[in-house]
């Protein structure tokens, strides 16, 4: 199925699917316009700095760069995915001018406030699949409040190698220019304690099919047996809701503080972490109180959180966070072992506890997403160890 779509609202006049598993049929997605950018953000040495326990801060700039974006294209829907410590944000032409600078306020936060570099590059659509690769995208209906992107075609992953590749990166990578006095992060959240597994293990899982060996029929295959392991999606979900609870620790709010008033004073710093800590404790309280005030329920703001969750997507590749026991994960990953020693897959496994989660909240009783990773380096190690897998088979041939 092949739509005809107008360029800038190309992304909203998309229809949703309804089925997750729809994803492993390509007919259901569209290329997208070749007047289009890919914007990559990338934090550099992201995997030294979660080795060193900084993760949440990775995670935190990751986000920051998608929701610096949304604000600036406001009504004007835009598909996005998040990776842990980047993420790929495509956007219509109209918008690059004003992107530049946010995303560069961004870069200059990053740097500023945590001493991490995070790379910014701008790859247009043209030039990715002017090449062998593709961008093709697809939406899947997550719930009511949010839809999400999904990408095949190999686009957004070859964009990324040019905006990281020094013989490349200079002709994509964003530089200079006026930097605007800070970027709106309107709706970035960091507001939950950790989430303890409800099964005793998180595992944060990367998979890529080869394209040799048909990878519609592999990432179906997967999928299929992936819930065969757990059942629904209840169980797979590592949002849990018992286990969903606010926080009040200075230190983990902190780096919302300090992206949300990087560009403030001192006092202005501490103004705003004040105010989120009593904006948390007015919440805990409408939240155990069940009281609505407006359109919004505050009984459901734990089921409404756990059902925008970004718990599973696809970009080039299958990425999950599962809430798993030992047992299950142990038959998961005999699974994908032997998919890899058939050569049909490469694959990333990292077993946590427990899950983190970082939000853009646009209005508490509708448009928001939740992304989820696993806790002590998540998708970052997860990748890690799937690159790894990947010199192997490379180096037996």
């Amino acid at each position: 199925m092949q739509l005809m779509l107008s360029t800038e609202n190309f992304y909203w006049d998309l229809p949703a699917l309804d089925n997750f598993l729809d994803i492993a049929d390509h007919s259901h997605f569209v290329g997208i316009p070749d007047d289009w950018y890919v914007i990559v953000t990338d934090i550099v040495g992201s995997t030294k700095a979660i080795e060193a326990g900084r993760y949440k801060e990775v995670n935190f700039l990751g986000a920051s760069s998608i929701v610096a974006l949304l604000n600036i294209a406001g009504e004007l829907e835009i598909p996005f995915v998040f990776g842990g410590d980047g993420a790929s944000i495509l956007i219509p032409p109209c918008l690059l001018e004003a992107a530049k600078p946010a995303l560069l306020a961004t870069q200059a936060i990053a740097k500023k406030e945590f001493n991490l570099g995070l790379r910014i590059g701008a790859v247009p659509v043209a030039d990715v699949c002017g090449d062998r690769y593709e961008v093709k995208v697809a939406k899947v209906r997550v719930d009511r409040n949010y839809s999400q992107a999904v990408f095949i075609g190999g686009g957004l992953t070859y964009a990324t190698d040019l905006v990281k590749d020094p013989a490349t990166s200079d002709r994509y990578n964003i530089q200079g220019g006026a930097i605007a006095e800070s970027a709106d992060f309107s709706g970035l959240e960091c507001r939950w304690q950790d989430i303890p597994s409800k099964h005793g293990e998180i595992v944060s899982l990367l998979v890529m099919a080869r394209e040799a060996a048909g990878e519609q029929a592999i990432y179906k295959e997967v999928l299929e047996h992936i819930y065969r392991i757990y059942g629904s999606d209840d169980n797979l979900n590592p949002i849990f809701t018992e286990n969903l609870n606010l926080t009040f620790d200075a230190q983990k709010l902190n780096n919302e503080t300090k992206v949300r008033a990087a560009f403030g004073s001192r006092l202005q710093k501490q103004l705003y972490l004040w105010k989120i800590t009593v904006e948390n404790a007015l919440s805990s309280f409408l939240c155990n109180a069940q009281i609505t005030v407006g359109a919004m329920n505050w009984g459901e703001l734990k089921e409404e959180t756990r059902s925008a969750s970004d718990y599973r997507k696809f970009d080039d590749m299958l990425r999950m966070i599962i809430s798993s026991d030992a047992a299950k994960r142990e038959q998961l990953s005999r699974y994908l072992e032997e998919q890899y020693q058939k050569g049909n897959l490469v694959y990333g496994l990292q077993v946590s506890d427990r899950a983190l989660m970082t939000c853009l909240v646009f209005e508490r009783a509708g448009r928001q997403v939740h992304f989820v990773d696993g806790a002590d380096g998540g998708y970052a190690l997860a990748a890690k160890a799937m690159k790894a897998r990947w010199q192997r088979m490379v180096e037996r041939g």
